[in-house]
């Protein structure tokens, strides 16, 4: 999956851009309070998009 498409989906979904790190981009669900770190590869595996999230206690694409 495109990480801009994971992206947009977070954002529909009550999630914010908390901070940048090197490598990763920390996401948080504002409803919730959860955190998940989402890696800066322009494609992302399916199984890694389906566990963020579940982390993120939001819907599954």
């Amino acid at each position: 999956m495109k990480r801009n498409d994971l992206l947009k989906h977070l954002k529909a979904n009550n999630c914010e851009l908390l901070r940048e790190g090197n490598n990763h981009s920390i996401y948080r669900n504002k409803s919730n309070d959860k955190q998940s770190a989402i890696g800066r590869h322009l494609e992302l595996d399916n199984l890694l998009c389906r566990k963020i999230c579940k982390q993120l206690d939001i819907p599954l694409i």
